[in-house]
């Protein structure tokens, strides 16, 4: 069966670029791409957890807040089939690939990227790539790709560490109108794992539970929660 894109962007309510935590300059080149200005091919490079999806997905949301076409391509979902859906990404203003690092084990993959890339840039569209391989990788398998991968302004991140962690919670918590003190993050990070997915997860579900029962978050109620309570 060939492959599709899915019809919509994958964008939760937490991709956003207020809500991202550290790297201000790494921000402030991304917007400027999403928004058809600055550097328009720019490789976001780091480890897992340090926010790559997190910029490329915000970067398709203020795409499309300025009337700008954008697609977000996770592909190691579509891991070879590249060339299939090549032809349905020609279109778009902003092209956000994520997970670059599939096309080591697809070299058909990493040849179609190649074109489509010299493509896009031909266009004058903008491309932003998601990877945890440097763009000089030797472990990319065509040398022309790597080429091109080196010509983009790079961004790199690095995890965030507690402190960040808790940031970046409070301000998710924010934007569903929770307030998280001081005691209550050192108990959910006694408590629960603490990388940013979980404890976001952890968030939602005690958004719920403050909405359902018109409580505020405090320790006794978040122990409750966390015990079953809920």
């Amino acid at each position: 069966m060939k492959a599709q894109l899915p019809l919509a962007l994958p964008i939760g309510p937490d991709q956003r670029f207020d809500l991202f935590v550290g790297h201000d300059w790494a921000v402030q080149a991304v917007a400027a791409a999403a928004a058809g200005e600055g550097e328009p091919l720019l490789f976001v490079e780091g480890g897992e957890g340090s926010g790559k999806s997190h910029l490329l997905l915000a970067a398709c949301r203020e795409a499309e807040a300025r009337g700008r076409r954008a697609r977000y391509l996770p592909l190691p979902a579509f891991a070879g089939a590249l060339g299939e859906l090549a032809p349905g990404l020609e279109a778009v203003d902003l092209l956000a690939v994520d997970g670059l690092e599939a096309l080591t084990a697809f070299p058909a993959d990493a040849e179609a990227m190649f074109h489509l890339h010299n493509r896009l840039r031909d266009a004058g569209r903008s491309l932003l790539y998601g990877s945890r391989l440097p763009a000089g990788d030797a472990a990319w398998p065509l040398p022309d790709l790597r080429s091109r991968l080196g010509q983009a302004l790079r961004v790199s991140l690095d995890p965030l560490d507690e402190a960040g962690r808790r940031e970046a919670l409070r301000r998710r918590a924010a934007r569903r109108g929770l307030e998280l003190d001081d005691a209550v993050l050192d108990y959910l990070f006694r408590r629960v794992e603490r990388d940013l997915r979980s404890l976001t997860a952890l968030l939602d579900r005690l958004d719920r539970a403050a909405l359902a029962a018109q409580r505020r978050l405090t320790v006794p109620f978040v122990r409750r929660v966390l015990d079953g309570g809920d």
